[in-house]
């Protein structure tokens, strides 16, 4: 495959937003964690999983994918290490506590999201992550210009990354208004950790 088209920037472009708009254990994630804390709480969060994948995407597409692919006890040992820390997450999301009431009549938001690096951290312990980096490098990246082409499928993720995740945000923020501060929300909550976990257990399986 030549240096990069427009044909192969386009088809790259549409994987990406293809990829990071569609469910998964992140857009779960901030989307509970929006229903739960609001928008603005989230946003480090949400900005960890934006710019935090398209580095790791950048560093396979240099080569270190082959590390992965060469190494089926790596392999497995990550998928058992993303599950253990997904299903952590399950739990902390399932067992969020609801806003509490205050006297003034507003609601005071418990517990925290995840920061920035928890949430950039996530994407290397997330096997499915690997799995779809290396896809891309494969896929995308010519080797013709390493640097380049690498840093090219970097900046297509972030610009597809920060616009889901803050979509998944917001939209997270609008069901938790709707939701209230009750059941509802801790229903909600629930739901979204079971998710997460099954789609944890599905990692551990599928290794």
């Amino acid at each position: 495959m030549s240096f990069m088209t427009v044909d192969h920037l386009l088809a790259l472009a549409g994987f990406a937003f293809a990829a990071t708009w569609t469910p998964g254990p992140n857009n779960v994630m901030l989307a509970a964690s929006g229903a739960t804390h609001g928008w603005r709480r989230t946003l480090p969060h949400a900005m960890g999983v934006a710019l935090g994948f398209p580095v790791m995407v950048f560093a396979v597409a240099l080569g270190l994918g082959e590390v992965f692919e060469a190494a089926p006890a790596f392999r497995l040992g990550l998928a058992w290490l993303g599950a253990g820390v997904m299903l952590w997450l399950a739990w902390r999301i399932g067992t969020a506590a609801a806003p509490a009431p205050t006297q003034g009549g507003g609601t005071e938001r418990r517990g925290r999201p995840l920061n920035f690096i928890e949430a950039a951290a996530f994407q290397w312990v997330n096997p499915k992550a690997w799995v779809m980096s290396i896809g891309v490098a494969a896929t995308y990246v010519s080797g013709i210009a390493p640097v380049r082409e690498a840093l090219i499928v970097a900046v297509i993720f972030m610009a597809a990354g920060l616009s889901s995740s803050q979509a998944w945000t917001a939209s997270g923020a609008a069901i938790g208004r709707v939701l209230g501060t009750g059941l509802r929300l801790r229903l909600f909550n629930a739901a979204m950790g079971l998710l997460v976990a099954l789609s944890a257990l599905w990692l551990v399986f599928d290794a």
